[in-house]
């Protein structure tokens, strides 16, 4: 298992996880999440099935509760169904045995059917107790729920780290990817690039570049991007609005303390070091209005 990161194109993560490189399916990744993790993967599949419509998106829950909870049960509710004249809301009700969590997870929650009773038993209690915090995780496959599937809403049980696996062996996972200034994409895990920058150096560099912008265009407002050598201490070299070249030299909109300003921000990134590979380019956000 590595850690590392994993996405689904633009629509879901990145997401830290750890995962076996040798654990594919069609070639796709089957990521292990820590529960943050799998707390932001719900909130972005609930936003998405608002957006695009249950029918065609699966979701994940994280229901709370404690270990000296009560039983308890959770009724969640996702669209209309299209095989209903009445286009009654598709539901599912959990239950849930906070005591048993720690001993049998596996077992520990159930998924059903919404009956009037469950909702009910929802209505009437909610989780308590003072225990050490404790989680389920639900995933729902609205469409084949629609379609009457008797597995189409599971419980993920977390591995021996603790840790959930969800949409191994059915989503289409691939590797989160950073950038480096030169240009090259690496996946997550990979910390260098082959022109020798490293992973935390790009994104701090990242986080550095609007930075660099403001300070360079107080004394030229057009400035769109600059050039930075690296194969000694890192330095702006030329800087340009458009295809025009700014004149660095006395004369010029820069002065000394200006450009020295701009440079020790990419050094508070990049360091003082020289880093094999030469020069990149840094193209800044458009200015504000």
């Amino acid at each position: 298992m590595i850690e590392t990161r994993v996405c689904i194109d633009d629509m879901l993560g990145p997401f830290d996880c750890k995962l076996d490189l040798a654990n594919r399916w069609n070639g796709w990744l089957s990521p292990h999440f820590p529960l943050d993790s799998a707390r932001q993967l719900s909130v972005q599949t609930l936003r998405m099935a608002e957006e695009y419509g249950y029918d065609c998106t699966d979701t994940i829950h994280v229901i709370e509760g404690r270990a000296d909870s009560p039983d308890t049960v959770h009724v969640i509710e996702g669209g209309p169904s299209r095989h209903s004249e009445d286009e009654e809301t598709l539901a599912v009700a959990v239950r849930v045995d906070w005591r048993r969590i720690d001993r049998d997870a596996g077992h520990a929650a159930t998924v059903t059917e919404a009956t009037p009773q469950a909702r009910k038993a929802a209505r009437r209690r909610k989780p308590g107790g003072r225990g050490a915090r404790r989680v389920v995780i639900v995933h729902i496959r609205w469409m084949y729920l629609d379609e009457g599937s008797d597995t189409a809403a599971s419980i993920v049980t977390p591995d021996g780290e603790g840790l959930y696996p969800i949409g191994g062996w059915e989503w289409t996972w691939h590797f989160a990817s950073w950038w480096c200034p030169c240009g090259s994409g690496q996946d997550w895990h990979e910390p260098d690039c082959v022109c020798g920058v490293t992973r935390d150096q790009a994104l701090a560099l990242k986080e550095a570049v609007p930075r660099v912008g403001e300070i360079l265009r107080r004394a030229a407002p057009g400035a769109t991007s600059a050039l930075i050598e690296t194969t000694h201490a890192p330095r702006i070299v030329m800087v340009v609005d458009g295809a025009a070249e700014l004149d660095l030299s006395e004369g010029g909109p820069y002065d000394t303390e200006t450009l020295g300003e701009a440079d020790a921000v990419l050094r508070a990134a990049l360091g003082s070091d020289p880093i094999e590979g030469g020069s990149h380019w840094l193209r800044f956000p458009p200015a504000a209005h």
